[in-house]
């Protein structure tokens, strides 16, 4: 008999802006933090498009804040930001002492992402070890997640809790329409 999953409810949602195709630089990043369904505060930092400072930006902007003492879980609206910025989630879990859940709408095509960090990113055979290393995409509650430090229950049972308007948790759902209201005046596309 298995164990009962947690009652996990402190979240922080994490998805950057929208950038234009021709961008270069850095690209605005929104994290939510969500007590149960109710959102308690946003928080934001900067990460350069394709480059390599992901893990340590989110990292920073959750520990720098006051809200990092009652967060359990850490949710990434996908495993890349600013386009190739790929988000090492096992250094993330260790640098905060958090478990962290990817969260997909669909399973990514992962051959024509390798042959885009292999044949157009700088440092993509890195980023490509990182996407293999956090493991293969598992379906959870409609969506598809890769996690680190949090069982498959465990993230199940938190995705089913915080999806109430769709699939998506409502803390990754809350962070995709601020940066996209941030960045442009006004959020649209899905959420």
């Amino acid at each position: 008999m298995s164990a009962r999953p947690r009652r996990l409810s402190h979240v922080i949602g994490v998805d950057d802006a929208p950038f234009a195709r021709d961008h270069r630089g850095d690209v605005p990043v929104v994290g939510t933090v969500f007590a149960g369904l109710r959102l308690e505060g946003v928080l934001s930092t900067r990460v350069r498009r394709d480059g390599r400072n992901a893990t340590t930006a989110i990292a920073a902007m959750v520990s720098g804040s006051r809200f990092y003492a009652q967060v359990q879980v850490i949710m990434l609206q996908g495993i890349a930001v600013a386009g190739f910025n790929v988000v090492d989630i096992a250094a993330l879990r260790d640098a905060l002492s958090l478990p962290v859940v990817v969260v997909a709408r669909r399973l990514p095509n992962l051959e024509a992402i390798r042959d885009a960090l292999l044949s157009r990113v700088r440092g993509g055979r890195r980023k490509w070890a990182l996407i293999e290393r956090a493991g293969a995409m598992e379906p959870a509650g409609g969506v598809y997640v890769q996690r680190a430090g949090i069982s498959l229950e465990d993230t199940s049972a938190l995705i089913a809790r915080l999806s109430v308007h769709g699939n998506l948790p409502e803390p990754l759902r809350a962070a995709h329409l601020i940066a996209g209201g941030l960045t442009t005046g006004e959020s649209r596309g899905r959420a």
